[in-house]
């Protein structure tokens, strides 16, 4: 494995045009993207306090309500790497527009359903038109800033503002609800996807309107998203069904066999949708699966720190929401000080830094007691916790775009979405797992407190693994390693040449 996959022009190659000098709307255009990424995070999860509403308005059970949200999950996760390779074929600018448009249309759906199929229907949609606006948007976030500080942090201000959306969903969900109803909650995107429709056209960069090679590779599409489909469902339904169910095993062996056969199409494909010399970067690689890791860390944390604070510490949402503004604080501080942090020191220490202060958050939160206070045993752990929230997947996500050539930034977004997304279900997973194990769904206090207890441990566990990631595969960059990729890439893009005019006789 090397650190980078990008192609250097041979040496005979014609001089290229003048770099260009950065867009002077950049600054205005980068709130456009963070009110994007803070909306398509904010959806994913403010479903969850409207869940009892929904349920009881449209007559529905438990387990057919948990469909609101796992539609927009499965969809969103499953599709991303196919919406970012579609904004590199069609133009980042003309995609983010479509999916504006579909996340509009499909919000006004979801407050009008008259029915948990309709509203299962407009949440499909709306997953998929986050899978096109969030790859395009960080697409367009990374070609408008120069790779640096610029970019640095402009990515930080990114991950602040998704990271407030998730905050944010719990803070406002319930309010929300309980004033004006559960519609409501889909009804406030329409306002704000206006907003981008009319302001996306006059801040954001026309850019080139397609990329060179004009295939979408339909069979890797078909069997990448299939693949991440089932990979994601066995994720989200493992805690209710269990590992060892039929359907779980059945889903996840499924996946395996599907992304296998996505790996043999894109080997031979002359026009892939990933090629496959991403994986050769270390910093691609390492980039993604600490994202990964710093969401299985975030969201285990979540889940459990929500069951104890409400059903054993008796919060409300709305004290909940409002306890966590802290963490929310923490998160834009640490966002900040972590592009300055890899724009002075690299990757690599940021990375370590930001999963180290999470796994001491989750250290102090496993010492939570069944009488426990919020300034006495919370506040300091989402102190901590949220530091390394803001600063670790700025290393992250700079890293892994950080290898990546212009024309395949879109389907490099859309993975790192898909990263984030996947450990994310797959943290709420393992830890709910663990919780339920050690007696987190007794209705003793003191029994419910040692499940959450090791929810919170097992949470450290998986920092503790994500800091291996961090400090093996996000080592500074050599010069030997970028000249032994830059020639394995000259070879590889003549081979795919090769291929294409094979294809044209």
């Amino acid at each position: 494995m090397t650190d980078r996959f990008q192609s250097e022009p041979a040496a005979t190659a014609e001089p290229g045009p003048e770099p260009q000098a950065p867009d002077p709307q950049r600054w205005k255009a980068l709130a456009l993207l963070c009110v994007t990424g803070f909306m398509v995070i904010l959806d994913s999860q403010i479903v969850i306090l409207a869940l009892p509403s929904i349920e009881r308005e449209l007559q529905v059970t438990a387990g057919e309500g948990q469909w609101v949200l796992s539609a927009y999950m499965l969809t969103f996760g499953s599709l991303l790497l196919f919406g970012g390779r579609l904004a590199d074929l069609r133009g980042r600018r003309p995609m983010f527009i479509v999916g504006t448009v579909l996340f509009l249309v499909s919000s006004l759906l979801c407050g009008l359903a008259w029915s948990a199929g309709a509203l299962i229907g407009a949440r499909v949609v709306q997953g998929i038109s986050a899978a096109i606006m969030a790859p395009s948007a960080l697409a367009i976030l990374t070609n408008m800033f120069p790779d640096g500080a610029e970019r640095n942090k402009a990515l930080a201000y990114w991950s602040g503002a998704s990271g407030l959306g998730a905050t944010a969903a719990l803070l406002i969900g319930g309010p929300i609800t309980a004033s004006l109803g559960w519609e409501w909650i889909f009804y406030l995107n329409v306002p704000v996807a206006v907003g981008l429709l009319v302001f996306a056209p006059v801040l954001l960069p026309k850019g080139r309107e397609r990329d060179q090679v004009g295939s979408y590779d339909p069979a890797g599409a078909l069997t990448i998203t299939l693949g991440l489909l089932l990979l994601t469902g066995a994720i989200v339904w493992a805690p209710s069904e269990g590992w060892t169910s039929g359907p779980v095993v059945g889903m996840l062996l499924g996946s395996v066999v599907l992304i296998g056969l996505f790996i043999v199409v894109e080997s031979r494909s002359a026009a892939p949708l990933m090629p496959l010399r991403m994986f050769r970067s270390r910093l691609f690689v390492g980039g993604n699966l600490a994202m990964v890791f710093f969401a299985m860390t975030a969201l285990g944390m979540s889940i459990t720190l929500s069951a104890y604070a409400q059903r054993v510490l008796g919060y409300t949402p709305m004290q909940f929401g409002l306890g966590l503004l802290v963490m929310t604080l923490m998160t834009l501080v640490g966002a900040y000080a972590g592009q300055a942090g890899v724009t002075k020191f690299g990757f690599r220490p940021v990375a370590a830094v930001g999963i180290v202060l999470m796994g001491i958050g989750a250290f102090l939160l496993s010492q939570v007691p069944a009488d426990g206070t919020y300034f006495g045993h919370l506040f300091p752990g989402l102190l901590l916790f949220g530091l390394g929230l803001g600063g670790g997947p700025v290393a992250a996500i700079s890293a892994a775009l950080s290898s990546v050539d212009a024309k395949n930034v879109g389907v490099a977004s859309g993975a790192g979405n898909a990263a984030f997304q996947i450990g994310g279900a797959l943290g709420a997973a393992v830890v709910s797992g663990v919780v339920v194990s050690q007696g987190g769904d007794s209705t003793v206090p003191t029994v419910m407190t040692e499940g959450f207890q090791a929810g919170f441990t097992a949470d450290l566990v998986i920092a503790l693994i994500g800091l291996g990631v961090a400090l093996v595969l996000l080592r500074p960059l050599t010069r030997h390693t970028r000249d032994t990729t830059s020639a394995a890439s000259r070879s590889e893009d003549l081979s795919v040449t090769e291929n294409r005019r094979r294809i044209a006789r």
